[in-house]
């Protein structure tokens, strides 16, 4: 039993000697990032040696160990792109969200915003508009539901949400374009 360790050892330690070098520069061809592609590589071969006794005697080990490597490469860059996938649209919807808010705040004028003439003008836009168009602007001004909740609970796409709210808005606008722009998002 110790031979064999011995043996696995011995190979082991070659395999690492003779490739771990041509490992990384494999998987930082396409990671750019030399310590995350060293972490790489020592994490297969870790995993190479976790499972060397269920592979096939006659295995070509350098080939296992380039495919372990390659799909471990594979699962960081997918993930990475969904990640930054997802923090460019929320960051892109943040900031608008957030421009909008400091926006609509620096111009807010309470007084105005409990003015019940403008509160008719509201009112009586948002009866004009068609009943899909104002229930969704609805849900998501009086009720602050979101627009994926929104989509969700009506089966609609999301750019159709989107589409009801701003055409909503635009109406709105026109309708109190001789008062303050922004108290349509209050009310």
């Amino acid at each position: 039993m110790d031979n064999l360790l011995k043996s696995e050892t011995d190979v082991f330690s070659k395999l690492y000697t003779n490739y771990r070098l041509r490992f990384i520069r494999f998987a930082q061809t396409y990671l750019s990032d030399a310590s995350l592609a060293e972490d790489i590589v020592m994490e297969s071969l870790a995993y190479y040696w976790e499972h060397r006794k269920e592979l096939k005697s006659d295995e070509n080990i350098p080939a296992y160990l380039l495919t372990v490597i390659k799909h471990k490469c594979l699962n960081y860059l997918r993930q990475a792109r969904l990640h930054n996938e997802r923090d460019s649209l929320l960051s892109e919807v943040g900031l608008w969200e957030l421009d909008f808010k400091i926006n609509t705040l620096s111009a807010c004028d309470p007084y105005e915003l409990y003015s019940s003439e403008v509160q008719d003008i509201v009112n009586r836009t948002l009866k004009k508009l068609p009943s899909k168009t104002r229930r969704i602007f609805l849900m998501n001004r009086y009720e602050n539901i979101s627009y994926p909740e929104i989509a969700k609970r009506l089966e609609l796409n999301q750019k159709t949400i989107e589409y009801h709210i701003s055409k909503a808005l635009k109406e709105l606008r026109i309708a109190l374009k001789d008062y303050f722009p922004s108290l349509i998002f209050f009310i």
